[in-house]
């Protein structure tokens, strides 16, 4: 039991930077990004063709992450210079991901059993603390400069942020490509971890993101941006916390666990929804009972 929760927490900490990219996207610029799917593979074969050609892990997952800042930027011009749909730009950059993954990796999957990995010397639990910490630092430090403000506002209104002269489309195209680069960075962390970079790893990989973020605040809440992506992180963690758990069923199976994942974001969503309702209906209810009761008392005052 104790392994297995101890297995969640690396997990949930290699995820967190996926989660922080999907915030990115979800959270600040208000856009359906399905590049993630592919991009998370992309981080890993990349890091899994160099460093089973001999080159430092380090290297590796840096050249990773700049893969998925490409593949992020692609999808920002589809959508900013080729008008296309935001929705369908992503699905079109994940469908052509599929190919290109199978380019670079020349086959379904690639081992890196018996390479040196990032996890060769540093165990991920003492590795990847450290660097979700630099990350979240870099992010939140990088969202208070004046081109991270002009992020944030361009997610809340485009027109307005357009008004004071800003080119959204840039600050899209930015967005997108951070995003995607921190997506593709925890696929290499993942790929290292794991032992092997496979073409099918980066399925639903949005919606665990996305079941990462909306737990997050849902338990821990995000009133500003620190708060927001630390909820992020945490929530990955609690994610894969559960997702442990759930498989501990005696009638699960390993088979359920995109079943598992739905059921977590349903109920993430609908949970502060029928809270947020029943708060309403009380506040709406208490604000009937004073104007009853102000109404009596002047009844009363005006008889007497």
């Amino acid at each position: 039991m104790m392994n297995s929760l101890l297995g969640a927490v690396e997990s949930g900490l290699i995820y967190a930077l996926m989660a922080l990219g999907v915030y990115i996207t979800f959270r600040i610029l208000d856009f359906p990004d399905l590049t993630v799917d592919g991009s998370f593979t992309t981080g890993g074969a990349i890091a899994a063709v160099m460093i089973s050609g001999g080159s430092s892990p380090w290297i590796a997952s840096i050249c990773a992450m700049l893969g998925g800042f490409v593949a992020g930027a692609v999808t920002g011009l589809l959508h900013t210079k080729g008008k296309i749909n935001g929705l369908l730009s992503g699905i079109l950059m994940m469908i052509a991901l599929h190919s290109i993954n199978m380019r670079i990796m020349n086959s379904p999957n690639v081992s890196l059993l018996g390479e040196s990995t990032v996890f060769e010397s540093i165990k991920p639990l003492v590795l990847m603390p450290i660097i979700v910490i630099l990350v979240k630092v870099l992010l939140d430090l990088f969202l208070r400069t004046e081109l991270g403000l002009a992020l944030r506002a361009t997610g809340d209104n485009q027109r307005m942020i357009r008004s004071f002269g800003t080119h959204t489309d840039n600050t899209i195209i930015l967005g997108l490509s951070l995003s995607n680069g921190l997506v593709a960075l925890s696929g290499a962390f993942i790929a290292q971890q794991s032992g092997f970079a496979d073409i099918s790893s980066g399925i639903g990989m949005i919606v665990i993101g996305l079941a990462s973020v909306i737990i997050g605040e849902a338990i821990f809440g995000a009133r500003t941006v620190f708060f927001a992506t630390l909820a992020a992180v945490l929530g990955s963690i609690v994610y894969r916390m559960v997702v442990a758990l759930a498989l501990r069923i005696e009638w699960m199976e390993q088979t359920d666990l995109k079943l598992i994942t739905a059921v977590i974001v349903v109920f993430a969503l609908v949970v502060p929804t029928v809270r947020r309702s029943w708060k309403q209906k009380g506040l709406a209810r208490k604000r009937t009972l004073e104007i009853v009761s102000g109404a009596e008392q002047k009844q009363i005052g005006g008889s007497l």
